[in-house]
C-alpha cells in the first residue's frame, strides 16, 4: 500500500510541478491535459489545456495533481505539505522561493521545537510548512 497526496489546482497545476522540479529538485513523471485524453472533442476549449493528471517525486514521496474546473477550485486549507530540511541555509533558500508572490501564515523563526520553521501558501495555492527540526531533547 503506498499513500499519495493530491492536489488540486485553479488553473496553475503545469505551472505549479515545473516549479517545484525546477526549484525543489523535483521530477515530474507524468502529466496529461484535458484534450489528450479520449474523445478530446468533448470538453470545452477553454479547458482542455488544463492539466487532467500529474505526478511529481519529490522529497522520496510523489505528489499528484490536477486542475480543478473554475465553479469548484477552492486554495488549499487545513492540510500543508510538510518539508524537512538538512540546513537553516537551505530552510531559508526553500522559504524565500516558496514565499514570493505567496501568502505567509507565519514568518521563518527559530521555535522550541525546530532551528527554521514557517507556514506559507505558495503563489500556486499549495500550502506548505518549512522545517528544520532540532533534534530531539537537543
Amino acid at each position: 500500500m503506498k499513500l499519495h497526496t493530491y492536489l488540486n489546482y485553479g488553473g496553475n497545476c503545469r505551472a505549479a510541478f515545473q516549479f517545484y522540479e525546477q526549484h525543489l529538485g523535483g521530477k515530474i513523471l507524468a502529466l496529461m491535459t484535458q484534450g489528450e485524453q479520449p474523445g478530446p472533442a468533448q470538453v470545452p476549449a477553454e479547458r482542455r489545456n488544463d492539466v487532467m493528471y500529474a505526478r511529481l517525486a519529490l522529497g522520496g514521496a510523489e505528489i499528484m495533481g490536477s486542475d480543478a474546473p473554475p465553479a469548484t477550485f477552492q486554495p488549499m486549507r487545513s492540510a500543508y505539505l510538510s518539508l524537512s530540511l538538512d540546513s537553516n541555509a537551505e530552510a531559508e533558500r526553500i522559504f524565500a522561493l516558496l514565499a514570493e508572490d505567496g501568502q505567509v501564515f507565519m514568518p521563518m523563526a527559530e521555535t522550541f521545537f525546530a532551528h527554521r520553521f514557517a507556514m506559507l501558501r505558495d503563489r500556486f495555492g499549495t500550502s506548505w510548512m518549512i522545517l528544520r527540526e532540532r533534534a530531539p531533547n537537543a
